[in-house]
């Protein structure tokens, strides 16, 4: 039988006035519907709900939308919204039972985030493990990175992995101006500290997927230049992998098509300086129909 746990996506908004919501959650018109509550798609966990909710109505999956839960409270730096999200999650890990948690936007705490590494030891079978964004920071300065299933980061936030004495991406030493031909010397730095999650994908020009330490894939076609400077494309990629993973599909698999539906999505969208993530959103039906037919 197939596994129906839900799968649960944690972060934040970037409203100090939005409150603690905890609910199934969809996109219309443009916007995250959560609860009784409703707010606009931009970067950051907004852009990453609006990915997976795509992504979830367009893969085939034995699983529906009351199975796909959003945790989220404003944050815009306090660190209140965050530590509101941490508790709540602290307090329903043994109701929820989840089949994966996505981590994203939080402000990082270590004594929170071991907390919740506690409740998730009291649970029957472990979640499926997913971090980006500033979860990642609270990871890595746990000591619990290799733990994880799954890292998104980008090559800057890969140097941060792979620096072991740096406590914020800000002051990772040595890589600020990391680059292309730097990131598998880096990848290789992330895992030998213990800094890395079992599975990798590290964005960049090219893509990579990581297997412990070992670039399993690349992918660098299409190549797009005009999604660089659209804020919120890694977090779209961090929403399709979820997406893909909470539908039942194996990590490689989920990976490895989430990277090209991704760079699919933006060259079928053909994006301007102008573009806005929901402009790409608008072909992420097209780009996974394309995946999937192959």
């Amino acid at each position: 039988m197939p596994d129906t746990r839900p799968w649960l996506f944690v972060g934040t908004i970037p409203d100090a006035d939005f409150p603690l919501v905890m609910s199934p959650f969809s996109l219309t018109h443009g916007n995250i519907s959560l609860g009784f509550h409703e707010f606009p798609v931009n970067r950051g966990t907004p852009a990453m709900l609006a990915a997976a909710a795509i992504t979830h109505a367009h893969v085939e999956s034995n699983t529906s939308p009351e199975d796909r839960i959003a945790l989220v409270a404003g944050d815009i730096g306090s660190g209140q919204g965050s530590r509101q999200v941490y508790k709540k999650l602290v307090e329903m890990l043994p109701e929820i039972r989840p089949l994966g948690i996505t981590f994203h936007y939080l402000l990082p705490d270590v004594d929170w985030h071991n907390r919740i590494f506690m409740a998730l030891d009291e649970l029957s079978a472990r979640p499926v493990l997913v971090a980006d964004a500033g979860y990642m920071y609270a990871a890595k300065m746990s000591g619990y990175a290799g733990k994880y299933d799954l890292f998104t980061p980008d090559i800057g936030e890969l140097a941060f992995l792979a620096d072991p004495s740096a406590p914020h991406p800000f002051y990772t030493r040595n890589f600020l101006l990391a680059d292309e031909e730097a990131a598998e010397d880096l990848i290789h730095r992330a895992y030998s500290e213990n800094n890395a999650a079992q599975h990798m994908l590290v964005k960049g020009k090219v893509d990579r997927y990581v297997h412990s330490g070992r670039v399993v894939e690349k992918v660098d076609a299409p190549d797009v230049p005009m999604m660089e400077p659209i804020g919120g494309t890694g977090d779209t990629l961090t929403g399709i992998v979820s997406a893909l993973l909470a539908s039942g599909m194996n990590m490689h698999t989920a990976c490895t098509a989430a990277l090209r539906i991704n760079r699919r999505m933006g060259f079928l969208a053909q994006p301007t300086p102008a573009s806005s993530v929901m402009d790409l959103l608008a072909a992420l039906p097209s780009a996974i129909h394309l995946e999937i037919q192959q």
